[in-house]
C-alpha cells in the first residue's frame, strides 16, 4: 500500500511542479532542479520527519518543489500555492521565503549557507537537551535537523566550515542529504571544483556517510534505515545520485534544464513523460 502510495506521489507532485512551473512561461523557475530532489523530498517529508523536527531546503532554487510537498501535507493551501505563485507580493517566489518560520526556517536561494543554520539547530536542540528544558526533550525526543543541499554548492566555504563544526561537536541530530547530479551553474561539478558529493571529503570532516539511489524512495527509505542505526553519534550524511530534470525527457542530465521555461511544447511533452517514471 505504501509503495503504491509513493509511485503516485512521484508522479503526482512531478505534475504539479510542471503546471505551477507553466505559470512563469518568461521565467525559468529551475526545474531541472527541482526534478533531480522532488524524490528526495518526498521521502524525507512526508515518510522520515517527525513533528519536532526541523528541514531547511539549502538548494533553494528547488524551492517550487518543496512547495508542492508543503502543499501536499496541507502546510501550503491549494489557494496560496494556486492563486499567488511567482505572482506580485507573493510569499512563493522562485526562491524560498522569510515568512514562513514553523515550515521554512531559512531564505535561500544564496547558496552555502543552509548547512550552517543546520548546524546551528541541531546544537541549539542539543544544549537545550542538556538543560531539559524542552517540550521535545519532556517527550523523550531529540528533535533531528534534516538539510537538503546540492553537490554545487559543496563549492562554498562556509559549508565546510559547518561540516567542521558539525563533526567536532559531534551532532548526531543532523542528517545532511546531497542531490548529487553532478552538474551546477554553468558545467559539470568534476570540471568546476571537484566533487562535493564524494564520500570520503564527508567521512574525513567526521560524518557517516550512506550514499543510495536518490529517485528510488525504497533506496532513500533504507539509507535513512541506516542512518538510524548508527550510534556513534556523528552527524550523518546521505549522498543521493540523482539526474537533474529527472522525469522530463528533453531535460535530464542538462546543464540548460535549470535556465528552461514552461512554455507550451515543452509542457505538454512533459505532463506525458511523468506517466512514464
Amino acid at each position: 500500500m505504501k509503495d503504491s502510495l509513493k509511485g503516485r506521489l512521484r508522479v503526482k507532485l512531478r505534475e504539479r511542479i510542471i503546471r505551477l512551473a507553466s505559470k512563469t512561461p518568461t521565467a525559468h523557475p529551475h526545474i531541472g532542479s527541482c526534478m533531480s530532489c522532488i524524490d528526495i523530498l518526498i521521502q524525507t517529508l512526508i515518510f522520515e520527519m517527525k513533528p519536532q523536527d526541523k528541514f531547511i531546503l539549502s538548494k533553494g532554487h528547488a524551492s517550487l518543489a518543496l512547495y508542492v510537498v508543503l502543499n501536499y501535507l496541507g502546510k501550503i493551501s491549494d489557494r496560496e500555492l494556486e492563486k499567488t505563485y511567482f505572482e506580485e507580493g507573493t510569499q512563493f517566489g522562485i526562491h524560498t521565503p522569510g515568512t514562513l518560520p514553523k515550515d521554512i526556517p531559512l531564505a535561500t536561494g544564496s547558496l552555502g549557507h543552509g548547512l550552517s543554520f543546520a548546524v546551528g539547530l541541531a546544537k541549539a536542540y542539543k544544549l537545550l537537551q542538556a538543560t531539559n528544558i524542552t517540550e521535545a526533550v519532556i517527550r523523550g525526543a531529540l528533535p533531528r535537523v534534516f538539510c537538503l543541499m546540492s553537490d554545487g554548492e559543496c563549492n562554498e566555504g562556509a559549508v565546510w566550515e559547518a561540516a567542521q563544526f558539525a563533526g567536532s561537536h559531534r551532532l548526531h541530530n543532523l542528517i545532511t542529504l546531497i542531490d548529487r547530479n553532478r552538474l551546477q551553474a554553468f558545467g559539470r561539478t568534476k570540471d568546476v571544483l571537484g566533487d562535493g558529493g564524494a564520500s570520503a571529503k564527508w567521512r574525513a570532516f567526521g560524518f557517516n556517510v550512506v550514499s543510495c539511489e536518490g529517485h528510488s524512495l525504497k533506496d532513500l527509505e533504507e539509507a535513512f534505515s541506516k542512518v538510524k542505526k548508527f550510534k556513534n553519534k556523528k552527524p550523518n550524511m546521505i549522498i543521493c545520485n540523482t539526474i537533474r530534470g529527472k522525469g522530463i525527457k528533453a531535460l535530464e542530465g542538462k546543464i540548460e534544464s535549470n535556465y528552461t521555461a514552461m512554455e507550451e511544447q515543452i509542457y505538454k511533452q512533459a505532463l506525458k513523460d511523468t506517466q512514464n517514471l
